[in-house]
């Protein structure tokens, strides 16, 4: 039997239970892809984060894996990542479809750097219709991340989609979003096809929602708030072709996995 190190952290919160839980694996090498997939599963979490020490360019190998699948990119889990693996004042992770990740300290959290996917506007009856609402705008991005925009906080807040009805379009990362009240911007996002159907706070749809943002607001940042039941911060900046996303992280479990 092994004993392989695990940590449970609150990413994009500022105290236990808010956020996104993330499960953190470090590892000396690859599992076997079956082995990763049924930690995971065992986690029950949006996201388990495997590592390994990396060559060449970066500090750490990264990936990813829902309860279900293996994911090109998951932003909260790593930020939670970085805040496990952290040693000086940034580490990098080489990624197999994301490319190179940075999580830096900045002030009491950490800024994490992710690139950037710019939606185009296109019609989606059918996620509209799952999610049951009347959009100001839709867009897509051909990673299979669409953009519904609404026009109110209440819209976003009062959403009830057919899961069943959204998870059948397949693994698609769907996004609502409206101006905020407290914060510039607004939003929640849905994974039923990937296993999760409402994630609490997600990395990846600000990276998506930033371009859009920018440019409708007239300036390279904003503040954001995901309306799950838990619920989170994210800041958010435009710097080149880059989404640099700021916010704080909570360890909350650490122990051992025996294998």
């Amino acid at each position: 039997m092994t004993n392989y190190r695990i940590h449970q952290v609150d990413a994009f919160a500022d105290r236990p239970f808010t956020g996104n839980p993330a499960a953190v694996v470090p590892l000396d090498r690859w599992l076997a892809d079956d082995m990763l997939q049924a930690i995971a599963a065992e986690n029950n979490l949006s996201e388990t984060a495997f590592t390994i020490p990396a060559q060449d360019g970066a500090d750490y190998e990264l990936r990813w894996f829902t309860p279900t699948i293996e994911v090109a990119l998951c932003g909260h889990a790593t930020l939670a990542a970085g805040h496990v693996l952290i040693e000086g004042e940034s580490v990098r992770f080489a990624t197999r479809k994301s490319g190179l990740l940075e999580v830096a300290r900045a002030g009491e959290g950490y800024a994490m750097s992710l690139p950037l996917f710019p939606a185009e506007r296109k019609a989606m009856p059918e996620v509209v219709t799952a999610l049951g609402c009347v959009p100001r705008e839709s867009l897509w991005n051909d990673n299979g991340y669409a953009l519904i925009v609404l026009d109110s906080e209440q819209e976003v807040r009062a959403l009830d989609p057919d899961f069943r009805r959204l998870g059948a379009l397949g693994d698609v990362l769907t996004i609502v979003a409206a101006p905020g009240s407290q914060t510039d911007v607004i939003s929640r996002s849905f994974a039923p096809g990937a296993g999760i159907d409402e994630d609490p706070v997600t990395g990846t749809s600000h990276a998506v929602m930033t371009p859009y943002w920018t440019e409708r607001l007239g300036r390279d940042h904003f503040t954001a708030y995901q309306a799950s039941h838990r619920g989170g911060h994210v800041h958010c900046r435009l710097a080149g072709d880059r989404a640099v996303l700021g916010g704080r992280c909570v360890t909350v479990i650490e122990g051992a996995l025996q294998l």
